[in-house]
């Protein structure tokens, strides 16, 4: 059945047909979740290069990161050349309501924005940590891994907010004054190592899958050209969870599965907690970042690791 709306001078259809299959939601639960927090949403990706994740019956879930010829003229772009694939790519900004529900509409289940903002390449705003628990319930893993980071991120003289990734694992943020995305990625494998050594048994920085020993992978990989998904974006999952911004005082009363497209909107009140809970911007210590440059840059290193392990079996 095609339930047509217009919202905000969009266009919205088909609103009553399945998300996905295993979903437990509607392409109008996605749509009237996100037109709920638009405001904290848009916040989140305001001014940031976009990739989302796409959902259509009868294909896998996609990423997409050039905007499409078809976009209405209200979606702000910006093209960013992407080294990886020798190209230039077209992101949209999703600055307002109108954007984030044409988006949407297109299905877009999934935010992820880039941790820089458009014009400033060279500045990453954030230092990112993403906590990896291993498979099967572990999320309590994760958020004891969590309290690692921020006791590490306490001993350098630092503070940041922590969310769920709307998966199985956890997301700390630390905002930044101006810094190099180099030193800001040294900076994150630092903080990484200091974690690791607190509890060994329990954190791991190991990159490569197979190293990881049924640890917390801390991922340090956050940086640069990487993204996170946003704050209060719903994930591609049974449920539909959502990244749900958390005090560090309740960390170890939540479970992933409390906050949905169902059920975030209505925990929010009038408040947007990611922003109230951020501290302010903050300078690297020049000791973390000396440290970090001297830790080989993980995918760098498991790459090489890799090709040696095949040598190895080779002969």
């Amino acid at each position: 059945m095609t339930s047509d709306e217009v919202r905000d001078g969009v266009s919205l259809t088909n609103l009553d047909q399945p998300l996905f299959d295993g979903a437990g939601a509607s392409k109008r639960d996605l749509v009237d979740y996100l037109d709920a927090v638009s405001d904290r949403a848009v916040a989140a990706l305001r001014d940031r290069p976009l990739s989302v994740i796409r959902v259509r019956a009868g294909q896998d879930p996609f990423m997409q990161k050039n905007v499409p010829k078809y976009a209405p003229p209200f979606v702000r772009t910006v093209t960013v050349w992407a080294e990886s694939s020798k190209r230039e790519v077209s992101y949209a900004l999703c600055d307002d309501r109108p954007t984030l529900l044409w988006f949407a509409n297109q299905r877009a289940v999934e935010y992820h924005p880039a941790l820089m903002r458009a014009g400033e390449p060279g500045h990453q705003t954030h230092l990112v940590l993403d906590l990896d628990p291993p498979e099967g319930d572990a999320f309590g893993m994760a958020v004891r891994a969590a309290h690692l980071v921020r006791q590490a991120l306490s001993d350098a003289g630092l503070a940041g907010a922590v969310k769920t990734s709307g998966a199985k694992g956890v997301h700390v943020f630390v905002p930044l004054a101006a810094a190099d995305i180099w030193d800001v990625a040294a900076a994150t494998r630092a903080v990484a190592a200091r974690a690791e050594r607190l509890d060994p048994a329990l954190a791991t920085t190991a990159f490569i899958r197979e190293d990881r020993g049924g640890k917390v992978f801390l991922d340090s990989t956050r940086a640069g050209g990487a993204t996170v998904v946003a704050a209060y974006s719903p994930r591609v999952r049974p449920g539909v969870p959502v990244s749900f911004p958390v005090a560090w005082d309740d960390l170890d009363r939540v479970s992933p599965s409390d906050f949905t497209v169902h059920t975030a909107a209505g925990l929010l009140g009038d408040g947007d907690p990611w922003t109230e809970l951020m501290p302010e911007p903050q300078e690297l210590p020049s000791d973390l970042v000396e440290e970090g440059h001297t830790i080989p840059i993980a995918r760098v290193q498991a790459m090489h690791e890799g090709k040696r392990r095949a040598r190895a079996r080779r002969t």
